[in-house]
Order: structure tokens, then C-alpha cells, then sequence
């Protein structure tokens, strides 16, 4: 497996730093103390800038190297889960209700390393722009620093980002051309009927079995509206009415849930649907429902060229790669980020280990020097010295 030597050596040093993210995990925009130490440790490099609090709490890295005016930008997320961990591993959490169960830290340490490796030696002609990154769990972080000029502000050009993967074996990557993670948008919907004494429905408005029946009726959209060659997910999660007793008609009802899709114009259609089927249902009830639809994170979509560039840099560190693996339908925030600019997202293996977000989840060490040397090696043939 051709890893860079220079990966292989440090990988204690970098798995250290991987260890002490995991310990103080921070959550959305309050991570100060892991941007504090992501940008200590690239002016320590040596990186031509280093801003702190794009995005909020963000940090940008600049490396420059040659004379082209070829400009990349490499991401990694830097937040944490607000959850317990049970890893049981010596270098759990710290804090209370704060885990790094999505292995976050492990991409801040391996773009931390790459960044190491290429103030070091520039054997590259351009610029790398490194892009830590706050809140990408529900938080919008990479829209954030979108906003704030991450990207026009240094001329990206391209933009690539990296997420472990259980279930693929490490030393593996996967990736695909076009979507590759789903969009996530949430809806909350009140249904107000008449409440009443239970014994007494026909003086009420049954609220519970109205809504019953738009949780039923919603289900039909991504069925019977939906184009069949396309993929949705429309999930109704949350059942809540005021009442907790088994005598009372209830007078609301509220649901709430997400839709996920890869094609904006199915997004455009299910918004629409909900809002009919919802309302239309509840009247048929003698209800009324008022629906809120919230836009989430777009779809993850990987750009065709760039997806090769990407594909290129991984066979070179490993060897094995699939593709075309199938797209997913949880959400990332990098997609915001491949809205402004061409580029991709790859998946790198993490072995047999508890899913992300599971308590007993961990990012695997043995996957760093693979990370470290697939951003490297990626760097290194977009901007080839002459």
C-alpha cells in the first residue's frame, strides 16, 4: 500500500492530536478550544496565513508554493455530537453529553497532517486553501463559511472533502460521480381539531385520528408522486398531541419529520405535496393543519471531473477503490460548499466499527496515514511542478 513515507512516520504525532480532539469534543460553533489548536498548530507549520473566525469559529490555512494562480481548497469538519460516548476507550470524552461519535476529529487530525506534510516539502505550483470547518452536525457551518468568503476570498477554484466510512475496510475508498449523500429538509405540521370528553367524540373533533390519517396520506407522496427511477425518504418521526390522558380528545397534534431526496426539483415537488396532502387530509377530518416546511442541507453532489481527480489520487494511495458505490441518504453540509465550487467527496474506510453516530463509535487510527496521503497526494498532482 504506496503511503506516503512521511505519513507512516508521523502517525503517532498525528494520532495524538486525534486522541486529544476526542477527548475536549466541542460542539456546532462553540469550538473554540479545537479551532484554538488547529490554528496554533498551522502557524507552527509554517502556513503562509492562517485566519481564524470564518464562519464563526472556522479556520482557514494557506499554503503557497510556485508561481501558478491554480488555487484548491481542502476541507475537514471539526464538531462534535451532543451525546454520550461509550467507546470505553482510554481517551473518551471529557465532557458530558459531547462526543466525537462521527469521527470528526480524525478528519481534523488527517488534514492536519497533510497540511504538516506540504508546508514541509511544496512539491507543488499554486495555493492549497485548508478549510477547518465548526457545525456540520445541523449546524450549517460550511454555509457559513461560504458566506464569509472562504471561497472568494482566497480564489478556490476546487474544493474536495473526506468522511470515514464504517463498514468499508480501511485501506478502501469509495466515491461516485454525481449525488452521493441526500438533501434534508424537516417539516412540522399542528392539526387543530375540537377537543372533547372521549366518551363524547361526535360534540368533538378528533384531532389524534386526524392526524392519523395525514401521517398515512403523507406516506403516499413519495409512492404515487415521486418519479420511481428517482430515490426519496419522507419520514414522519414525531407524534405529539397536549393530551397524556386516556379520557381526552385532544385539541392539537403535532408531527414532525425530514424529507430526503438527491434532485432539487423532487424537493420542490414533496414541499409542495406535503402542504396539500397535510391541509387537504386535516379538512377531511374537520380539521385544520398548518404546515412549516424548513430547507436543510442540498444534496452532496460530486462533479464529474473533479470525481476523476479524486478517483486518480486514491488508486495511487491504495489501490482500491469502488467508483460507484451507491449514494446515501443521511445529509452533509459540504454540500454547500460543492454549490460554489466544482469538486468531490470522498469516503474513506474505517473498518469493521459501530456506525457514525453510535456512542460506541470511534474513528480508526489505522485509517490516518491513508487520509493524510490522499489529500497530499491529491494536492500534488492538480498543481504538478514542472
Amino acid at each position: 500500500m504506496p503511503i506516503k513515507n512521511s505519513f507512516a512516520e508521523m502517525q503517532g504525532e498525528i494520532t495524538a492530536w486525534r486522541h486529544d480532539f476526542h477527548e475536549h469534543p466541542e460542539i456546532l460553533f462553540d469550538v473554540h478550544r479545537t479551532a484554538g489548536v488547529v490554528a496554533d498548530k498551522l502557524r507552527e507549520f509554517g502556513c503562509d496565513e492562517v485566519v481564524e473566525g470564518i464562519g464563526i469559529t472556522g479556520v482557514v490555512g494557506v499554503i503557497k508554493a510556485g508561481k501558478s494562480d491554480r488555487v484548491i481548497a481542502l476541507r475537514a469538519d471539526m464538531d462534535a455530537l451532543p451525546m454520550q460516548e461509550a467507546s470505553g476507550v482510554e481517551y473518551a470524552s471529557k465532557i458530558p453529553g459531547a462526543a466525537h461519535a462521527c469521527g470528526h476529529d480524525g478528519h481534523t487530525a488527517m488534514l492536519l497532517g497533510a497540511a504538516k506534510y506540504l508546508t514541509e516539502t511544496r512539491n507543488f505550483d499554486g495555493t492549497v486553501v485548508l478549510l477547518f470547518q465548526p457545525a456540520e452536525e445541523g449546524g450549517g457551518g460550511g454555509l457559513k463559511m461560504v458566506e464569509d468568503g472562504a471561497m472568494d476570498r482566497w480564489n478556490v477554484q476546487e474544493v474536495y472533502g473526506l468522511h470515514n466510512m464504517p463498514g468499508v475496510p480501511v485501506g478502501e475508498f469509495a466515491i461516485r460521480s454525481g449525488p452521493m449523500m441526500a438533501s434534508a429538509d424537516e417539516f412540522e405540521i399542528i392539526v387543530t381539531g375540537k377537543g372533547g370528553h372521549a366518551a363524547m367524540p361526535h360534540e368533538a373533533v378528533d384531532t389524534t385520528l386526524a392526524a392519523s390519517h395525514v401521517v398515512v396520506a403523507l406516506n403516499s407522496i413519495v409512492s404515487r408522486n415521486v418519479d420511481p427511477v428517482k430515490h426519496a425518504v419522507l419520514t414522519v418521526a414525531t407524534f405529539l398531541t397536549e393530551s397524556d390522558t386516556q379520557n381526552v380528545i385532544p385539541q392539537t397534534a403535532k408531527l414532525r419529520g425530514t424529507v430526503r431526496c438527491f434532485d432539487n426539483d423532487v424537493r420542490d415537488l414533496i414541499e409542495d405535496r406535503l402542504t396539500a396532502v397535510a391541509t387537504a387530509t386535516a379538512d377531511a377530518y374537520g380539521a385544520t393543519a398548518k404546515v412549516t416546511y424548513k430547507r436543510g442541507y442540498p444534496p452532496t453532489v460530486n462533479a464529474d471531473e473533479q470525481t476523476r481527480h479524486a478517483i486518480d489520487a486514491a488508486q495511487a494511495v491504495s489501490g482500491k477503490v469502488d467508483t460507484d458505490t451507491p449514494p446515501i441518504m443521511p445529509a452533509e453540509d459540504f454540500s454547500y460548499m460543492l454549490e460554489s465550487r466544482p469538486g468531490a467527496y470522498i469516503f474513506l474506510g474505517n473498518g469493521d466499527t459501530p456506525m457514525c453516530h453510535h456512542p460506541a463509535y470511534d474513528f480508526n487510527d489505522a485509517a490516518i496515514p491513508l487520509g493524510c496521503s490522499f489529500f497530499a497526494e491529491l494536492i500534488e498532482r492538480r498543481l504538478p511542478r514542472d
